[in-house]
């Protein structure tokens, strides 16, 4: 499949010999294929990582929420608006996640070292360790998944330089 056939396409979706423009018109059957077929692939992916948490007594959204402070690239831990932007929640939806998280051991709220107005989320010991283990079994998983999820983006990408 070539740039051509995915992204510019010689036949519309049901129709032969049209031509896709990629701005609001219709697209060529292969990008439909290319498109579906990447995101069956992120969608087990995430059924995966949605049964992992579970398999590990957290809710997935705690998962994500743990990953997102132990991967907040920053001198300090992450807010709770910088976690809300990280999980693409409301405000408020993040601090009650963080009040939950707090009350089940997983985190801390730490006074900042550089602003004593702001509050940092810091892993406790027990969310470092729950973590390590989903997050090996997330990395093998994705190692399975790789061959698919590369050949997916590879028919969306393919020749576009």
């Amino acid at each position: 499949m070539s740039y051509n056939d995915i992204f510019e396409g010689s036949s519309r979706v049901g129709e032969e010999g049209g031509e896709a423009s990629g701005k609001g018109g219709s697209l060529a059957r292969a990008q439909y294929v290319a498109l579906a077929t990447f995101r069956y692939e992120l969608r087990r992916f995430m059924a995966f990582s949605e049964n992992a948490a579970h398999g590990a007594g957290l809710p997935p959204q705690q998962h994500q929420a743990l990953l997102a402070i132990a991967g907040f690239d920053g001198e300090e831990g992450p807010t709770v608006g910088a976690l809300s932007e990280r999980l693409m929640v409301a405000p408020h939806t993040a601090t009650e996640l963080t009040s939950r998280m707090v009350e089940a051991g997983l985190i801390d709220k730490v006074p900042s070292a550089q602003d004593r107005r702001k509050v940092r989320l810091a892993l406790t010991a027990k969310a470092e360790a729950l973590l390590a283990d989903l997050s090996a079994a997330h990395l093998k998983e994705l190692k399975s998944l790789e061959p698919a999820l590369n050949a997916a983006l590879s028919r969306l990408t393919r020749d576009r330089a």
